[in-house]
Parts: structure tokens; C-alpha cells; sequence
């Protein structure tokens, strides 16, 4: 049987991925918007992120540039914060809240943020349920019509769903952290404090989206089992 036939919570589904496209577009837009600001001081974003880290008292994690675009991300194993080429060595309004993003993760680790621990002690269940939920339920719902490997499907992607959510409070909590460490130290006056909190916000929805879809995609996975 086709997956979405007979199914009802497609319904669902088309929110949830409307409001995935949308996020990303107000995503692009807005970095693309204050992307091409800069700041008034003239600091890069490697020079604000390893200040705010010294400021912090956070002297182990060092700041180094990646490839790719909108790539930035803490790695709190190698205790290497990574700014693409435009946030690193950028001076806009938008390179210097992702870099103030990015140091609030360090920050996080630095201070035991339990949300933070939290997430990085799950990730590799999370992620080997994630790459195994979906292929291990519709396996067992097609060829073995077996609710067993249903359920292990069910419970690998209620692990993967978890860590979504324990996402969200870690990405809000450091989007704050950057906005008022910003602020407090004088790199971005009120207006530019408004650009970069806007970009965080509009980054912060992609993860808001993420878990959405994946709360949708749960809620069917346990319609097609109930109905088997």
C-alpha cells in the first residue's frame, strides 16, 4: 500500500514542511539582509568570539575558520569553535551575532549547561536512531508486516525526536547568551543589537521546524502502526 494512502495525518505533514520552507527562506533573507551591515566598531567575527571567550574566562577552546556557508557550530568534544569564512573574518552585524552565537555554546560547556551535556551525551544514540527508525519501521511494516520492528522503529525515532528537543532550549539559551554578552560589552549599539537578534531568531525557527516535522512524522509512524 502506498505510504499516504488512506493515511490522515498527511494533513499534517504539509504544515510542517510549509513551515520548514519557510523558515529557511527567513533564514537566507534575513542574513542576506544584515549580512551586508557592518558594524561599527569594524571587529570580525573571530575577533568578537575569542574576546567574548577570554572575557568568560573560557581560555581552552580555540576559534578557527571553515568552509561552506552558514557551516558555524561548537564542537564540544575538540573544544574547537568553527566560524565560516564570512562570519570569521566578516564585520557585519550578522557575522558578529553567529560568532556571539557560537561562543555562548562554548560558554555553555565552559559553565556545565545541563541542557548542553545533556544533548552531547545522547547524540550518538540519537543519531544512530535517527539513520535507523524510518528504514527499520517501514521495513517491518512492508516485508515482515511485523509490529515488533515497528515499534523499534517507533522507539529508535522517539530517541532521535528527543534530541530535537533538547535542542531547542540549548540554541534559544545561547542566542540569549550572545545577544546580551553583545550588549553588555559594548560591541553592537540598540539598532545593530536588533539585526543580530533578528538573525539568531530567524535561525533559532529552523530548529523549531525540525522538531516539528519530526513530531509529525512520529504521530504518523503510529497511525500505519495501529492500523497494521
Amino acid at each position: 500500500m502506498p505510504l499516504f494512502l488512506g493515511d490522515p495525518t498527511i494533513i499534517l505533514l504539509i504544515p510542517a514542511l510549509i513551515f520548514a520552507f519557510w523558515a529557511q527562506g527567513l533564514v537566507k533573507s534575513t542574513y542576506n539582509k544584515y549580512s551586508k551591515i557592518a558594524n561599527r566598531k569594524g571587529l570580525t567575527g573571530a575577533d568578537v568570539a575569542r574576546r567574548l571567550l577570554s572575557e568568560n574566562r573560557v581560555y581552552e577552546v580555540n576559534v578557527e575558520q571553515t568552509q561552506g556557508r552558514l557551516t558555524d557550530n561548537y564542537n564540544p568534544k575538540t573544544k574547537i569553535l568553527s566560524l565560516s569564512e564570512a562570519v570569521y573574518s566578516g564585520t557585519s552585524i550578522a557575522a558578529l551575532g553567529i560568532a556571539a552565537h557560537e561562543t555562548g555554546h562554548a560558554i555553555q560547556h565552559s559553565s556545565g549547561y545541563a541542557a548542553l551535556n545533556l544533548r552531547t551525551a545522547i547524540y550518538p544514540v540519537s543519531a544512530f536512531g535517527s539513520n535507523l527508525a524510518l528504514p527499520l519501521f517501514f521495513v517491518g511494516m512492508f516485508f515482515f508486516h511485523s509490529k515488533t520492528m515497528m515499534d523499534i522503529g517507533i522507539i529508535l525515532y522517539i530517541g532521535a525526536l528527543a534530541f530535537t528537543l533538547i535542542t531547542l532550549p540549548v540554541e534559544f539559551n545561547a542566542s540569549a547568551r550572545a545577544v546580551t554578552i553583545l550588549a553588555e560589552g559594548g560591541y553592537l549599539k540598540d539598532e545593530e543589537l536588533t539585526g543580530a537578534r533578528k538573525v539568531l531568531n530567524a535561525a533559532a525557527m529552523t530548529y523549531v521546524a525540525a522538531t516539528a516535522m519530526a513530531a509529525v512524522q512520529l504521530l504518523r509512524m503510529l497511525f500505519l502502526r495501529d492500523r497494521e
